[in-house]
C-alpha cells in the first residue's frame, strides 16, 4: 500500500486543525506560506508531513508560543474585545502565523493586579512566551508600557503593537485620568487633614505649658 496515499489531507481538514479559515489557506497557498499541492484534476490537497513540517518549523529553535492579548475597561464592552481578538486574527491569518492562545481581559489599564495579565507575565519570566499580539499600547497597560516592553525582551518576548487605534477608546483615558486625580485628591486631602491633626496638636501643647506656667 502507499504510504503517501494515507497522508493525503483536505484543505477543511488542514484549515480545521491549523483553526483558521479554508479562505485564509488560500491566501497562504498564493503568497508561498504553505503552497498546496496539486491533484491531476488541480485539486489542492496537503499531506501529513507537509502540514507537521510547517507547525513545527518554529521549534527547531523555539517551542514558545504565540499569544493574542486584548483587553477592556468594563463588561459593558465585551464586543470591543471581540473586534480586538478579531483584529489580530486577521494579520495572524495574513502572516501566515498560528496563534496558540487567545487572551481576552477586563480590567482597568491602572490595574496591575490584572490575574490573566499577571499570568501572561509569568509565562514571559519562565520564557514560554515568543510574541504577545496587542492592538495597542495602552491595551496591554496604561502607563509604563517601555518598562514592561523592555521586561518582556529580557525574556526573549517581542510585543508586537499593531497600531489600531479605534480599539483604545478615549472614554477609557478620561476615566483612568479622572482615577489619577481621585487618589492624588485623597492624598492631598489626607495630607492636609494630618496637617491639621498636628497643627491642633502642637497648639494644645503650647496651651497646657501657658497653663502650667501661669498657675
Amino acid at each position: 500500500m502507499d504510504v503517501n496515499i494515507m497522508t493525503v489531507l483536505k484543505p477543511k481538514d488542514v484549515a480545521d486543525r491549523l483553526g483558521i479559515t479554508t479562505r485564509t489557506l488560500q491566501t497562504w497557498d498564493r503568497k508561498g506560506i504553505l503552497k498546496a499541492k496539486r491533484s491531476p484534476t488541480n485539486r489542492r490537497f496537503y499531506t501529513e508531513d507537509q502540514i507537521n513540517q510547517y507547525l513545527n518549523k518554529d521549534n527547531l529553535s523555539s517551542n514558545k508560543k504565540q499569544v493574542a492579548y486584548a483587553r477592556v475597561s468594563t463588561y459593558g464592552q465585551k464586543d470591543d474585545l471581540k473586534d480586538q481578538l478579531s483584529y489580530i486574527r486577521q494579520y495572524a491569518n495574513a502572516q501566515g502565523i498560528v496563534l496558540d492562545e487567545e487572551i481576552s481581559d477586563i480590567g482597568s489599564g491602572l490595574n496591575y493586579k490584572r490575574q490573566k495579565w499577571n499570568n501572561l507575565l509569568d509565562e514571559v519570566m519562565n520564557n514560554k512566551i515568543d510574541k504577545i499580539y496587542i492592538t495597542y499600547k495602552d491595551r496591554f497597560i496604561r502607563f509604563g508600557y517601555d518598562w514592561f516592553e523592555n521586561l518582556c525582551k529580557k525574556h526573549g518576548t517581542e510585543i508586537i503593537v499593531l497600531n489600531n487605534i479605534d480599539t483604545s477608546p478615549d472614554k477609557e483615558l478620561v476615566n483612568d485620568l479622572i482615577s489619577i486625580i481621585h487618589v492624588f485628591s485623597c492624598r492631598l486631602y489626607g495630607l492636609r487633614k494630618y496637617k491639621k491633626k498636628i497643627k491642633g496638636e502642637y497648639l494644645n501643647d503650647d496651651q497646657d505649658t501657658s497653663s502650667k506656667t501661669k498657675s
